[in-house]
């Protein structure tokens, strides 16, 4: 059974930056398109970011300019740069495939902006 883990998240102060991992346990990331998901407290989960495996890459209008997706199919990652961070963008950030399969949730790792 496909393991997604994600890792990268943190702390960060308003206009930083950060980069977040996927790691899936097969080679997966190949085949399916994969996307960066998030969901803040109290909000509807949001796709910020898809990747198809030839590279064909969309993101939400929220993220658009400041995040960049993109994949290494030889070690099975995909990565999430994501710069000039807003408070808006404090979230529990999940990789899984694009739209997104129950049985693929990982545990997703926190991301804060504040000052």
């Amino acid at each position: 059974q496909l393991q997604l883990v994600e890792s990268g998240g943190g702390l960060v102060q308003p206009g930083g930056s950060l980069r977040l991992s996927c790691a899936a346990s097969r080679s997966i990331i190949s085949i399916y398109r994969m996307g960066w998901h998030r969901q803040a407290l109290g909000k509807q989960r949001e796709t910020v970011a898809t990747i198809t495996n030839d590279n064909s890459i969309n993101y939400a209008d929220s993220v658009k300019g400041r995040f960049t997706i993109s994949r290494d199919n030889a070690k099975n990652t995909v990565y999430l740069q994501m710069n000039s961070l807003k408070p808006e963008d404090t979230a529990v950030y999940y990789c899984n495939t694009a739209p997104p399969m129950a049985t693929f949730w990982g545990q997703g790792t926190q991301v804060t902006v504040s000052s």
